[in-house]
């Protein structure tokens, strides 16, 4: 080893002695470390901060969110979905687990049970029982139990429900229960966190949470009175009827159906608005069924092409295209080709807008009714119908063929060939003597885009009537290139709408 290294190592062990000594000294003195207590570390600090925290607000309204399940009678046991004729595949109505006709849930009856059952949420609105969910949760049960937070079980009866609306109410006997507080779903606006409980898959008191996607979506046939709250919050089966509260642990509305192409959530929910079902509530108390207003008029959207025909500054409002003969809308001057903007001065900015107004209000209540027609705005003082139970219009029988025109014209314009409506043609259509014009070839791409086709009828030209092809080549005569055209026209099963061509395209 050479001689200069020799001194630095003995250096280097003299220093490392000292330092092995102090490591092995509370080796020495172990029995005393062991009997000091141990020190409690300090919790860490969040590395995230500025995220909401639920905490609170479950403690708080968890206890007001039950499961309930309903008993079905064998002889409708074997429906995977109550409504579910009225409802789009592409909605999802959620049952929990058990119910007949969900495919692979362990357990559940087959086809051959006596009886099945729907399994879902609800929560408490009042402390001495009153009980909100969704109609098709406990729709056709002949029993029905709702379990607290508590694990108690108590029979609820059903006081009323409405299909509709998809609202329940129930009953169940008890004071001081705890109740949630309604918050205004109104108020509610997108980007604004809610957050949802329930029993989704039978797990009782889940929380999901997300936020408000959009407010006024309209769901399938029949559901177009109820503007729904469309979040991301989760939700699956088991949730139907359980509520969707603000961060303020009010409930803002009731949790009813997802938007799926596979039956699983993908993101899109739907709540039904608190406001609307607490009217419900009220209706069903009073009477034990809900009444909607009616106005008798039949609507559609309007596009940009629509606007310019109708010399519309924008696309705002409902366009009437059918109006019921001795309707509210009839006795109180709306016409075929009006365009309603407001209903008691709340604006109507599509025509999805129109059916919930209206259906909110008494049948009975007068309504102030803001249409535009012939480019000027007016007020018209409307005294609402009743909408039936069945609002669905049934459908004619389709048109059998050509009924042999007595005459024949090319609109060559607006691609169309058009011929005048014998006797049987008009009655096919269920029109009068002196209505509309047949369609007889679609030529123009514009028009097939438009969804025109053979033995339809055009019945006005804007808002002035035809019955000839005569009067429609006099209609269309000042017509230019590039014009926008509507045209009020019925198909062989009934339906009117307008359509907009270009003169030309």
């Amino acid at each position: 080893m050479n001689s200069r290294v020799r001194p630095s190592l003995l250096a280097a062990l003299v220093l490392t002695a000292p330092l092995m000594a102090c490591a092995r000294a509370p080796e020495a003195d172990a029995p005393a470390a062991q009997a000091a207590p141990a020190a409690v570390a300090a919790p860490a600090a969040p590395l995230v901060t500025g995220l909401p925290d639920f905490t609170r607000l479950v403690e708080q309204v968890g206890p007001a969110v039950v499961n309930i399940e309903a008993r079905i009678p064998a002889r409708l046991a074997g429906r995977s979905m109550p409504g579910n004729d009225q409802v789009p595949e592409i909605f999802r109505r959620f049952f929990g687990p058990g119910f007949p006709g969900q495919p692979g849930q362990p357990g559940q009856p087959g086809p051959d049970a006596p009886s099945g059952r729907s399994v879902g949420s609800g929560f408490l609105i009042s402390n001495d029982g009153y009980i909100l969910t969704n109609h098709h949760v406990v729709d056709g049960a002949d029993s029905i139990t709702v379990r607290l937070s508590d694990r108690r079980e108590l029979t609820a009866k059903l006081v009323g429900s409405d299909e509709t609306y998809d609202v329940a109410l129930l009953k169940v006997d008890g004071k001081g229960l705890p109740a949630l507080r309604q918050g205004q779903s109104s108020a509610i606006k997108p980007g604004q966190w809610v957050v949802a409980i329930g029993s989704p898959l039978g797990l009782d008191q889940s929380v999901t949470a997300g936020i408000v996607s959009a407010v006024g979506r309209t769901g399938g046939p029949g559901q177009q009175y109820v503007p729904f709250i469309q979040t991301d919050v989760a939700i699956n089966r088991g949730n139907s009827g359980g509520p969707l509260l603000n961060t303020s642990g009010e409930v803002v509305g009731i949790n009813s159906q997802i938007l799926s192409n596979s039956g699983g959530y993908m993101g899109v929910s739907f709540a039904i608005p608190m406001d609307l079902a607490m009217g419900a509530v009220e209706q069903i108390k009073k009477t034990g069924k809900v009444s909607r207003g009616m106005l008798g008029v039949q609507i559609q959207g309007i596009d940009a092409t629509r606007a310019r025909g109708l010399g519309l500054p924008n696309n705002n409002g409902a366009l009437v295209n059918s109006v019921e003969p001795d309707s509210a809308a009839a006795k109180g001057g709306i016409e075929i080709g009006d365009v309603i903007v407001s209903v008691n001065g709340q604006p109507v900015a599509t025509s999805a807008d129109l059916p919930p107004m209206v259906g909110m209000l008494p049948p009975g209540s007068k309504a102030k009714v803001g249409v535009i027609r012939d480019g000027k705005p007016r007020d018209l003082t409307v005294t609402l119908g009743e909408l039936p139970s069945d609002a669905q219009r049934v459908a004619s029988a389709p048109d059998a063929g050509d009924g042999g025109p007595a005459a024949v014209s090319n609109v060559s314009q607006l691609g169309l060939r058009v011929a005048d409506l014998d006797v049987q043609s008009r009655r096919q259509l269920g029109l009068e003597a002196g209505q509309g014009v047949r369609i007889t070839s679609v030529d123009g791409v514009d028009a097939r885009e438009a969804g025109l086709q053979p033995g339809m009828a055009i019945l006005r030209v804007g808002r002035t009537p035809v019955g000839s092809v005569a009067e429609l080549e006099r209609q269309l005569r000042g017509s230019r290139a590039g014009d926008a055209v509507m045209l009020l026209v019925r198909d062989p099963a009934g339906r009117t709408s307008f359509v907009a061509l270009t003169v030309g395209s």
